[in-house]
């Protein structure tokens, strides 16, 4: 054993330089794999890390996710860094078969040949797991993945980020992060019939199918555009999960929980400044009142005896929360936007911010759905909506009940 590693370094005298250079890469694979936050899909809650098998729901049937842990049998062991890069960059697997979108190929396509090397070298650096893959469970005729080429042709555009030569290196760094790995557009962007969505109306917002939430635009700043906020805010929000201007709930904080928090401060910093400069546009009211002025009198007096009673503990009687425990909702974009979605959800379900390290203890809203009718849920939400110089639209009793069999998720 002495004169084997006598001999391997005599023919290998940079071996030790080599292992750095291993270890350098497959740290920066495992810094963008958090970027693209590839542990939500692809490790099942208590299960193995990349494993696979997570379900995801889809108007067209349940996926299940593959596992890309570098088990020969059941994961990626046997892909070379060509494969996967071809499966990142064209959304076809190393047999040529294609990948349903669910996977978000359309955004990681712009990803670059060397970050791609090093998220592989990462994955094959992680512990092994034997689990078969389960077959998907998609109704007819979406079970046929040859459809795909349909959806292919109007929706994808295959091709790597290319930097606006006009833009500052922050910006199109932030930039890359937002439109590649992060894959921001998968819900910030309208999702049609088909499960496609039009570049035309990239970041302007839309209900996420199948969790009824509603990802704001990030174009509009009568919505989450934060063409206005301060850029210390921003980021705030992104590492920590609070800021000043509010605090993020549902799937937006599994975002920041199991990926934004890990990244580092100069592209933290980045994305703020593309998502600043993509808020610059004051998008028109698409809000319809859905009460009689009638009612809404009556729902503006029940609901501010509801406020006063359940809420202005802990936002303020002039609801301007109290910083950075409870966010402010006098003056709240997420609580004016045309969708009164997210605001009926939290007084429903409440929930709690991400718990970061930036803010590691949390302060959570108790859920109402139990307390609340549905006429009291539509009546506070209104209250809130139209309150303080705020200028959202009344909600209906209807809207509150449907929400009431959400996914918790």
């Amino acid at each position: 054993m002495a004169a084997l590693i006598l001999l391997a370094a005599v023919v290998c005298p940079d071996s030790g330089a080599a292992a750095q250079d291993d270890a350098a890469q497959i740290a920066r694979g495992k810094y963008l794999a958090d970027a693209g936050d590839c542990v939500a899909c692809h490790t099942q809650p208590g299960g193995s890390l990349f494993a696979g098998t997570r379900p995801m729901a889809t108007p067209f049937g349940t996926l299940y996710t593959p596992n890309i842990t570098p088990d020969a049998e059941t994961g990626i062991g046997k892909w070379t860094g060509d494969q996967f890069y071809t499966m990142m960059h064209t959304g076809r697997y190393p047999d040529g078969s294609l990948l349903y979108p669910a996977m978000p190929f359309g955004a990681y396509t712009k990803v670059t040949r060397e970050d791609s090397d090093a998220i592989f070298a990462y994955l094959r650096s992680v512990p092994a797991v034997r689990q078969s893959n389960r077959p998907h469970e998609l109704k007819f005729p979406y079970n046929n993945r040859s459809l795909v080429l349909g959806w292919r042709t109007l929706y994808f555009t295959e091709g790597e980020f290319q930097p606006d030569t006009a833009k500052s290196s922050e910006w199109n760094r932030g930039a890359y992060l937002v439109q590649g790995l992060g894959h921001c557009s998968m819900c910030h962007t309208a999702i049609n019939a088909l499960g496609g969505s039009s570049e035309s109306q990239a970041f302007e917002g839309g209900l996420i199918p199948m969790q009824d939430w509603y990802a704001p635009s990030l174009t509009s700043n009568k919505e989450a555009g934060l063409g206005d906020w301060d850029l210390a805010d921003i980021t705030d929000l992104l590492r920590t999960g609070v800021s000043k201007r509010g605090a993020v709930y549902g799937p937006m904080a599994e975002v920041v929980y199991d990926s934004l928090q890990y990244l580092s401060d100069p592209d933290i910093k980045a994305m703020g400044v593309y998502l600043k400069a993509l808020g610059a546009h004051q998008a028109a009211d698409k809000s319809t009142p859905t009460t009689s002025i009638a009612e809404n009198r009556l729902l503006l007096r029940l609901g501010s005896k509801i406020y006063d009673a359940q809420c202005a503990s802990c936002h303020g009687a002039q609801g301007r929360g109290k910083q950075q425990d409870y966010p402010p909702l006098a003056g709240n974009q997420s609580i004016q936007m045309s969708s009164a979605v997210n605001p009926i959800r939290m007084v429903l379900n409440g929930g709690f911010p991400p718990g970061t390290a930036g803010n590691p203890k949390p302060f959570g809203m108790p859920p109402f759905a139990q307390s609340l009718s549905d006429d009291e849920v539509a009546a506070v939400v209104t209250f809130i909506r139209v309150s303080w110089g705020n200028r959202g639209s009344s909600v209906s009793a209807r809207q509150a009940n449907e929400l009431r069999s959400a996914p918790l998720n």
